[in-house]
């Protein structure tokens, strides 16, 4: 049963496309009969014929992959735009590195296995980026003999025999 002049009349109504007008198909027989606009406008008021909500993007794919990224995922050399020092710029990686070089001979100076002298050296050597790392800055200081070995007492463990 064709009732293209009722859809027709019901887009003109509505203000939508053609797609988004579903005509019941238990009401057929009253959409056939309603032949001018104020039938047709009845006839979605009273929901024998429905206005379809309009079709938006999806999200779901984008949410998976946005999933994807937080765990790390999808970080190869295809998905990177930018060079390597463009994605993490320069002075945030000497700023990592600094931070961490000046927590280490703070550490050092604090337990006593570095002289004030000492450290006030490589500090100064690390300001100068001298030292690529932690552990470069670790195998200088031991190399030159500027760490002492502090003598930690070793646990005396008592020996108790099981009575019988």
């Amino acid at each position: 049963m064709k009732l293209n002049l009722q859809k027709t009349l019901a887009t003109k109504i509505a203000r939508v496309g053609k797609k988004r007008i579903k005509i019941n198909p238990a009401a057929s027989e009253d959409v056939k009969a309603a032949i001018t606009k104020a039938d047709v406008g009845s006839l979605i008021a009273e929901g024998k014929i429905e206005i379809l909500n309009k079709r938006g993007v999806s999200r779901v794919r984008a949410k998976k992959l946005h999933a994807q990224q937080k765990k790390g995922r999808r970080k190869g050399h295809g998905s990177r735009k930018g060079a390597h020092k463009a994605r993490t710029p320069k002075k945030r990686t000497w700023i990592n590195k600094i931070r961490l070089q000046r927590k280490t001979l703070r550490e050092l100076k604090d337990t006593a296995q570095i002289e004030p002298t000492t450290y006030r050296r490589l500090y100064s050597l690390a300001k100068g980026g001298f030292f690529r790392s932690k552990k470069h800055l670790l195998l200088y200081a031991e190399k030159n003999k500027m760490i002492k070995k502090i003598q930690t007492p070793k646990p005396t463990v008592k020996v108790v025999e099981a009575k019988k």
